[in-house]
């Protein structure tokens, strides 16, 4: 590795040669200089690591210096010394972009500490993640062959992300590899959690049951809204569509300026964990079959034609009239940028509503683009880039300007989702009519050829409250990152989906899900 170059510039330069010479002791090198005009000739001339600059100099004085040093080199960190301890100056100082601060008179350990900040510290928290995970490692292999409930798969799924985001700062690629194999294995033995579970979860039988689709807003959302009695603040509900918690965990950083996270809990997605029973099962506060029994001009089947999710708003108000409460409530659902950016403008005029619901769809769109357009896949080939993509959406999307609004008027806010997605990324074969589903991940029709220890299998959607499209109809769900592919033209198919973000099906990604409460700051 090449030696860091820094250039020191002081009037007093002499009096610090016994600092430069301890640092030059530990491998850096040093060009000094005594003057801010002098510098930035330096600056112009030669290629540095770090500048440390004095703030009070004759002539141009540091702040200044430091301006012109932002337009030459804007990357270049700077750290500030100065005798002031004033607040103006160290406002103006950290408003010039400078990479660390410090006070006059300074020692050797200071300054090389600075250094350590600026020049070691991605590798020295590559370091040290890498060593954390290592000591983790075991533990968490083991709990995850052990006897799970629902909220300790939670807390595998939740660690397993933290330590996915911190190992992002890492070079070490075999780490990456370890922790991806150990995903993979948590998966693994999820579903057949999942498997072993579903059916006595929603029969009743397993005391083990975590709150699903049609029970969240019930147990979350509305003890907030009885939680807040006479208050005249009204509360949002917004639902981004396909929102994984990883991605929660990318954007939560941006929200922090406006919010206090209250509250970082999941749910489990019913299955299939799509937006047709997920989020309708959502808002109506029952399983699919229980809606197309209860309330069947709101439901659309798999095989019939129009949208399948049109009559949110009515089932979002069955829902609260079935549990007496009477409230003014509205239902905005964004499916574009001029929709969003409409409701943007438009925001306050909700605010004599107790509750408003808004449906996001953008994470469910970049989803679905990923596979259809190349640029997209090139920009999101894996979960890193992947986070990275939403994270810059939701900076310039009008929806961070609804929620700093929100938070501006002292508005709660809940964000949620419907259901996650997974990289897809080992085919299995299946075979089925043409009335079968066209999901990647999941299947329902009367005539399905598979591998039944390829799938989860449920012969009789009755006893998961899905709706049968025949007598005869049955569902099975892919699990961990497989998709269903069809024997004709296998080969493109295959080559066409593989590694792109899919749901439906069964995986940690796609089940356990965000419901994050935030009061504003």
């Amino acid at each position: 590795m090449d030696k860091i170059k820094i250039l020191w510039v002081d009037d007093e330069i002499e009096m610090l040669k016994p600092h430069i010479m301890f640092l030059e002791q530990k491998g850096y090198l040093f060009d000094t200089i005594n003057n801010g005009r002098d510098a930035l000739d330096m600056i112009e001339k030669n290629s540095y690591d770090v500048v440390f600059l004095d703030e009070n100099m004759p002539g141009i004085s540091g702040l200044e210096t430091l301006t012109v040093i932002k337009n030459i080199a804007p990357n270049l960190p700077i750290v500030m010394i100065t005798k002031s301890e004033e607040e103006r100056v160290m406002e103006d100082a950290i408003g010039g972009s400078i990479a660390d601060y410090l006070i006059k008179p300074v020692n050797p350990l200071q300054i090389l500490m600075a250094l350590k900040k600026i020049i070691d510290a991605q590798s020295l928290i590559s370091n040290k993640t890498t060593s954390d995970y290592q000591q983790e490692f075991r533990q968490i292999g083991m709990e995850i062959n052990g006897r799970l409930s629902s909220e300790e798969w939670m807390d595998i799924y939740k660690r397993l992300v933290n330590w996915e985001l911190r190992l992002e700062k890492s070079d070490d690629e075999s780490m990456h590899d370890i922790l991806r194999l150990q995903k993979e294995e948590a998966n693994t033995v999820f579903c057949k959690y999942i498997q072993n579970s579903y059916v006595d979860w929603l029969n009743g039988s397993n005391t083990d049951r975590p709150i699903f689709s049609h029970t969240v807003l019930k147990e979350k959302l509305f003890p907030l809204l009885n939680n807040s009695g006479n208050s005249k603040k009204p509360i949002f509900l917004i639902l981004i569509d396909n929102l994984r918690f990883d991605q929660w965990k990318a954007i939560a950083p941006l929200l922090e300026r406006f919010y206090r996270v209250k509250k970082e809990e999941m749910y489990y997605s019913i299955l299939p964990t799509t937006t047709q029973y997920a989020r309708n099962s959502l808002f109506a506060g029952l399983m699919p079959s229980e809606i197309e029994r209860k309330y069947p001009q709101y439901w659309v089947s798999e095989n019939e034609e129009g949208g399948k999710n049109n009559y949110e708003s009515e089932l979002l108000g069955t829902l609260l009239k079935r549990f007496g409460i009477n409230i003014r409530h509205s239902y905005t659902k964004v499916l574009n940028l001029d929709a969003g950016k409409k409701l943007a403008d438009n925001i306050t005029n909700l605010f004599t509503n107790k509750l408003n619901v808004i449906v996001y769809n953008f994470v469910d769109m970049l989803s679905h683009a990923r596979t259809e357009m190349e640029i997209i896949r090139e920009l999101a080939n894996d979960e890193k880039a992947y986070r990275s993509l939403t994270t810059s959406w939701l900076e310039h999307s009008p929806l961070f300007d609804i929620l700093k609004t929100l938070s501006e008027h002292g508005v709660d806010v809940v964000i949620t989702t419907d259901h996650g997605s997974v990289r897809v990324m080992k085919p299995v074969k299946i075979i089925g009519d043409r009335e079968a589903s066209v999901n990647l991940r999941y299947k329902t029709g009367k005539n399905l050829n598979y591998n039944v220890k390829e799938v989860f299998e449920v012969r009789d959607p009755g006893k998961i409250f899905l709706p049968k499209n025949n007598v005869t109809s049955s569902f099975i769900f892919s699990k961990n990152n497989d998709f269903f592919a069809y024997p004709n033209n296998y080969n493109y198919y295959v080559k066409y989906y593989e590694n792109t973000f899919q749901h439906g099906g069964v995986s940690m990604e796609e089940v356990m899900i965000p419901f994050i409460t935030l009061e504003p700051k």
